[in-house]
C-alpha cells in the first residue's frame, strides 16, 4: 500500500466539498482526463462516476465506485482503468489547526500491478499521488481563499 499525506491551508470541510463533488475528479486524480457521466448519489456507497484514463487519442473508459463514505472525514473508492488494473483507493481528511490534513493510501488489487512486488509499484504510485495531493489542496485552498 503506497501512503501519501499533505498538509492543506484549507479547512477539511472544504476538502470533503472538493471529494463530494464528482466533476472535480478529473481536476485532481493524476491521469484522469474526463468525467463522461455520475451515477447515484456521488459520494454516497454504490455511486459511480464515468471517466477516461490516459491522453488523447489513447483513453480508456472505465469507472470509479463508492465503497465506503464516512462524510466528511473519510471516502474509500474502487478506482477501475482496465486493462490496466484496479485500486482500492482511501482518503481520509482531518481538521489540523487552521487548515487539514489529507492522506491517500492506495493499494493495486487487480490487473499487472498487483503482481509486482510493493517495493517496485509503492513508490510509483506516492509519487503520482503526491501530485494528486497538491491538486487537490490548491483546489480547496482557492475555494477558501486561503492562497
Amino acid at each position: 500500500m503506497a501512503t501519501v499525506s499533505r498538509r492543506c491551508k484549507a479547512p477539511g470541510s472544504v476538502v470533503w466539498q472538493v471529494l463530494a463533488d464528482p466533476w472535480m475528479y478529473p481536476s485532481w486524480v493524476v491521469g484522469a482526463s474526463r468525467l463522461r457521466d455520475v451515477e447515484g448519489s456521488w459520494p454516497r456507497a454504490g455511486a459511480r462516476i464515468h471517466h477516461s484514463v490516459g491522453a488523447w487519442p489513447l483513453l480508456l473508459d472505465d469507472h470509479t465506485e463508492v465503497v465506503e463514505s464516512h462524510a466528511p472525514t473519510e471516502l474509500t473508492l474502487q478506482a477501475k482503468g482496465r486493462p490496466l488494473g484496479e485500486a482500492l483507493v482511501v482518503m481520509r481528511v482531518d481538521d489540523d489547526g487552521d487548515g487539514s490534513l489529507i492522506t491517500m493510501d492506495e493499494t493495486i488489487v487487480r490487473g499487472p500491478g498487483a503482481t509486482l512486488p510493493d517495493r517496485v509499484v509503492d513508490p510509483l504510485i506516492a509519487w503520482r499521488n503526491t501530485e494528486g495531493l497538491r491538486r487537490l489542496a490548491l483546489i480547496a485552498e482557492g475555494r477558501a481563499g486561503e492562497r
